[in-house]
């Protein structure tokens, strides 16, 4: 049996998750920030799928790139010209779009021992998640974290920030002004938290005056899973389930990733 299997009928799970109801059932923050303990009821056969992986376009932002992804799909056979079948060939980088890292992104003896993005836990890409507004005047720092005050109970955090606001991933010209987390925030996660997946809506999960720092300091014990340039517009704070499906791509440090939350909650 693969090590991923998972088992979809029934598909009912009651677990304890970190949340505090508020109006209409919204699981979320309590009025001075923590976040407390209730059993909930996960049903796979109903509850809204919101879709935050963003679509592939040639403007889509690329890293360090004033042009966007530019063209992508480059055709192969065509049934235009007298093939029987349309066909292509696609060339993107492993971190395009909504993605995952590897800890072989950043480390070297990691891309030798072969922990690519199928060495990625399935478990960790899938299940109850945390959707917190981060203050919007501020990278995410070890105080701002500290703010928060995210439960130990929470394992998947997806922060929305000022990126989302200002609706960078839909800009095609990189924007390095971007917001993210600094190196002694990423460091507090690591050491003060229970939390073994981190989304961030842009490029890079860390702020661009700090990314080496930051994501060594989360991808070096290859206990937290990085899943950036998430589409989080209209989504409001609170616990979700998620389910990220990154490709398996044998050696690849990084690989697009489809993801969704589904709000399936009921108490």
């Amino acid at each position: 049996m693969d090590r991923h299997h998972f088992s979809i009928i029934p598909c009912v799970i009651f677990f304890a998750i970190a949340t505090k109801v508020l109006g209409g059932g919204r699981p979320g923050p309590t009025t001075d920030g923590k976040y407390n303990t209730i059993i909930g009821i996960h049903s796979c056969s109903n509850g809204k799928i919101y879709d935050i992986t963003h679509k592939y376009t040639v403007n889509l932002p690329k890293f360090g790139s004033k042009n966007g992804t530019g063209e992508f799909i480059f055709q192969t056979k065509s049934i235009k010209n007298g093939s029987i079948v349309n066909e292509a060939d696609i060339k993107l980088t492993t971190h395009s779009g909504t993605h995952v890292d590897a800890p072989s992104h950043f480390y070297e003896s990691y891309f030798e021992e072969g922990f690519d993005v199928d060495s990625l836990d399935l478990y960790v890409l899938n299940g109850p998640a945390l959707v917190v507004d981060v203050p919007r005047n501020s990278n995410i720092t070890a105080d701002v974290m500290k703010f928060l005050n995210i439960s130990k109970d929470i394992h998947r955090v997806l922060f929305r920030t000022l990126n989302t606001d200002r609706k960078l991933m839909y800009k095609k010209e990189f924007d390095s002004s971007f917001v993210g987390f600094m190196a002694d925030g990423a460091k507090w996660v690591v050491e003060n938290t229970n939390i073994k997946l981190v989304g961030l809506d842009y490029l890079s999960i860390s702020a661009y005056v700090d990314a080496a720092p930051t994501h060594l300091e989360f991808l070096k014990d290859r206990k937290i899973t990085v899943v950036e340039g998430l589409k989080l517009d209209g989504i409001k704070a609170g616990v979700y389930n998620l389910h990220c499906l990154p490709l398996r791509l044998q050696g690849a440090d990084g690989s697009p990733t489809r993801c969704i939350l589904i709000d399936n909650f009921h108490y």
